[in-house]
């Protein structure tokens, strides 16, 4: 894929040129209310222990196929920038990001999974943190501001031999990929079994995120050439079950050169329309999450309020109950006690104390109580006695252990979540809904955001 890239109208309908587009501020701000050091809903969701990840401010989009396929070249014209080497031999080594900064900079592996912290498990893949690399430009063409393209290494049979297992790290990426572009060139290379191979591994997974293309096809020679290769290409990829399937569709790409016409169809401006799709769906997606996650979280802090008010009720009757039986056995050692003190009184102390009509209340009650303790011998009271210091003892046991509290939220805890449910239901919820409104603004009218 080759030709000199060159200033151009943009594919998509909106070009941005120095400002923020409504899709990169409402990813920006969907990603703020997630991770505000103050508010964000990812510490408001730990207080309650939920786990929630930010969403991306960009989409992720694989580039694979074989080497000298014209991936590198593809993006070369999408940032409208000289970023990846290019060229027949195999330029592309190992995994470089390419994606919209500030400044024209370029990271080694370390700063790539620092800049990048979700792509941190690659390093577990022996050998290829060497070979990861970031290209950072200015560059605002297109749709690039909210796109991080993933250059792969090309794929080759035979003997060539990689650093690191780039099959699998391949399949790795696809899993977090929003998009995978697999390219075919009519150059001999298409039907190379391991990116077949790949493809139909990750088919089996992420099926809608594969998009097939005929690169190069500037270079197929006349339209019979290549209709001929695509036929090639097809019946290999249908001898393969999982990519045999219906809609196949592989459109016909290559590098517009105003040097060199062409009169093959060029469906290039058709993988900006796919890129702009996908970043539309993400940006759906965000605002779709957001709402599910507030969702989650006002759920989480209503069940732990709720929650605490029922273990503060249990609390209230494990005490009392502690209390009672508390009481009880204290009751048995005093009652005890006072039965062995008004046996030792005299009856006229007894009388002084509590008069007459007392001193015969008492007997009167108490009576029953001593003729039965008088009808036992001295080693039965013994036993009575102990017996009943041992009630005492296990009634106090039992209330001190079997009716424990549990722990429950302070009143200031308490008021800290019922002020973060406020903020999730009245300010985040508001929040999005004023973003999906400006989001649906630009494809529908006023009158029917009114309806």
């Amino acid at each position: 894929m080759s030709g000199k890239t060159k200033n151009r109208s943009a594919a998509n309908a909106e070009s941005i040129t120095g400002g923020v587009s409504c899709d990169e501020r409402i990813l920006r701000d969907c990603h703020q209310l997630y991770t505000d050091a103050d508010s964000g809903l990812i510490s408001v969701a730990e207080s309650v222990n939920v786990k929630l990840l930010p969403p991306r401010k960009k989409i992720t989009v694989m580039l694979m196929g074989n080497h000298s396929a014209g991936k590198s070249s593809f993006i070369n014209w999408y940032v409208e920038e000289h970023i990846q080497r290019t060229g027949v031999a195999i330029e592309t080594q190992g995994f470089n990001f390419i994606t919209s900064g500030r400044k024209r900079e370029s990271l080694t592996g370390n700063a790539t999974l620092h800049l990048y912290p979700h792509f941190k498990p690659l390093q577990e893949f022996k050998g290829v943190s060497e070979y990861l690399s970031t290209e950072i430009c200015t560059s605002r063409q297109k749709r690039f501001s909210l796109v991080t393209f993933v250059d792969s290494p090309g794929l080759v049979d035979g003997d060539m031999k990689y650093p690191f297992d780039v099959d699998e790290v391949i399949m790795w990426l696809g899993e977090l990929c929003d998009l995978v572009l697999v390219f075919f060139d009519p150059m001999g290379q298409a039907l190379c079994k391991r990116s077949l191979n790949i493809v139909e591994r990750m088919n089996e997974k992420h099926g809608d995120r594969l998009r097939f293309y005929l690169s190069k096809a500037d270079e197929a020679g006349g339209e019979s050439d290549r209709q001929r290769v695509m036929m090639q290409i097809v019946q290999e990829l249908c001898k393969r079950p999982g990519l045999n399937k219906c809609g196949f569709d592989m459109p016909t790409i290559y590098i517009p050169n105003p040097n060199k016409p062409s009169r093959c169809v060029n469906q290039i401006e058709e993988v900006c329309r796919t890129i702009e799709k996908t970043i539309n769906q993400t940006v759906q997606n965000t605002l779709n999450s957001l709402e599910k996650d507030c969702e989650l979280i006002s759920e989480a802090i209503t069940d732990t309020l709720g929650n605490d008010r029922q273990t503060s009720a249990m609390n209230r009757r494990a005490r009392c109950k502690s209390c009672l039986l508390t009481l009880l056995g204290f009751t048995v050692p005093l009652a005890l006690m006072a039965l062995m003190v008004l046996g030792i009184l005299s009856q006229e102390l007894l009388e002084v104390a509590l008069g007459r009509e007392g001193t015969e209340t008492l007997s009167l009650y108490l009576s029953p109580v001593v003729k039965v303790f008088d009808s036992l011998s001295v080693e039965q009271r013994l036993y009575g006695c102990g017996g009943m210091v041992l009630l005492s003892f296990l009634l106090l046991i039992i209330a001190r252990f079997a009716f424990r509290t549990q722990p429950t939220l302070s009143g200031k805890q308490k008021r800290q979540l019922q002020e973060k449910l406020e903020y999730v239901q009245e300010v985040v919820k508001s929040k999005k809904k004023k973003l999906y409104e400006e989001y649906l603004r630009q494809s529908v009218s006023d009158h029917d955001m009114d309806l």
